[in-house]
């Protein structure tokens, strides 16, 4: 069955709070250790809808297995920036749906006047960086020890694309 990337809706709230909490519970790519309770994350999707924040997913099977958002920042001397966040299923890794839900979350963000997106991602995810990178997103440098899971600290990658410079 083919992997759809199509926005979030009402329908898709169960399944990516199931694929957040998944990919939270590997300890090893997101903030979340494990997801928000399942309110919390309807209450943020409907949120990301309402303010018309890009946010996609990657549906098989009526399942959602991937998902990339971006959130824009609410000064509105930052409103011209957002903060990027995405996550797959381990078993969809590999398969081009980082770069699938990227190109199309991004695509969106510039058609709703976002100039600069910024994320921040674990050192050791040499994967994701690459993904990043390979979007034109570049380092603004390394925040030492900026997370610390089971006792182990990380440095994080500060990274940002602007579209003006793309």
């Amino acid at each position: 069955m083919a992997i759809v990337i199509e926005p979030i809706a009402v329908r898709h709230i169960e399944s990516y709070h199931q694929a957040l909490d998944v990919v939270s519970r590997e300890r090893r790519y997101l903030t979340f250790l494990e997801a928000p309770p399942l309110e919390g994350t309807r209450e943020f999707v409907l949120d990301m809808i309402e303010n018309k924040h890009p946010q996609f997913v990657a549906v098989r099977d009526g399942e959602v297995v991937g998902w990339c958002d971006i959130r824009r920042h609410s000064f509105p001397s930052h409103a011209h920036r957002g903060s990027l966040g995405m996550g797959i299923i381990s078993a969809h890794r590999g398969q081009g749906i980082g770069s699938r839900l990227m190109e199309t979350t991004l695509k969106q963000a510039r058609e709703y006047n976002i100039i600069r997106v910024e994320l921040s991602v674990h050192a050791d995810n040499a994967r994701a960086i690459r993904l990043y990178e390979k979007a034109g997103f570049v380092s603004e440098g390394v925040s030492k020890d900026a997370v610390r899971i089971d006792g182990r600290y990380i440095d994080v990658v500060n990274m940002a694309l602007i579209f003006s410079e793309a």
